[in-house]
């Protein structure tokens, strides 16, 4: 499935593809405080980046640009990806790259767009899962204010700053599903 174009108060939600390739978002990418907890980043150039985003182009992905509504910038990036439509699960995943707008609530604002958008009629999820490293208590504390629940902890599982740490396994239910999905 394509992401539709999508839109909440104060943000637009577009298909990622390669016409958001930018030094902004290079930068981003290269940021140690942006990437701090991110599995990528910190030796991107704009091929990489030109690369990256041919190939998201080319999936059939739920993958959005978050772009604000007032000014028409590119801030971040969301996803739903690996999107299970036999299970009716998906995986979360954010980045709000602009520092500038961090802490204006863009984060809360297009995760619950999306979250609203995955458990709607049109793709009716039963679950949507996220994996956080333990120490991002910022990313802790959005992702339990929207309602996710710890599921697991794996210990010592992934490489963070030279060092093994823990990662929570998070996951949110279809609230308009029965128990029984």
């Amino acid at each position: 499935m394509k992401a539709p174009n999508l839109e909440s108060e104060r943000l637009f939600y577009t298909p990622l593809d390669l016409s958001f390739a930018s030094k902004r978002y290079v930068d981003w990418m290269n940021d140690k405080e942006v990437n701090k907890f991110m599995e990528s980043g910190g030796d991107y150039s704009l091929s990489k980046l030109h690369k990256f985003l041919e190939k998201v182009e080319k999936q059939e992905i739920l993958f959005w640009a978050i772009i604000t509504k007032e000014t028409k910038k590119h801030i971040g990036n969301i996803k739903i990806d690996p999107l299970s439509l036999k299970n009716l699960t998906g995986e979360y995943g954010l980045m709000i790259g602009d520092k500038n707008e961090w802490g204006k609530g863009y984060a809360t604002e297009a995760s619950s767009e999306i979250l609203k958008f995955c458990f709607s009629k049109k793709l009716n999820l039963r679950k949507i899962t996220l994996g956080v490293v333990y120490e991002n208590s910022t990313a802790l504390k959005l992702y339990r204010k929207l309602g996710f629940e710890q599921e697991g902890l794996l210990k010592k599982h992934a490489k963070h700053e030279g060092r093994w740490c823990d990662i929570v396994r998070m996951a949110k239910f279809n609230p308009n599903l029965s128990s029984e999905h």
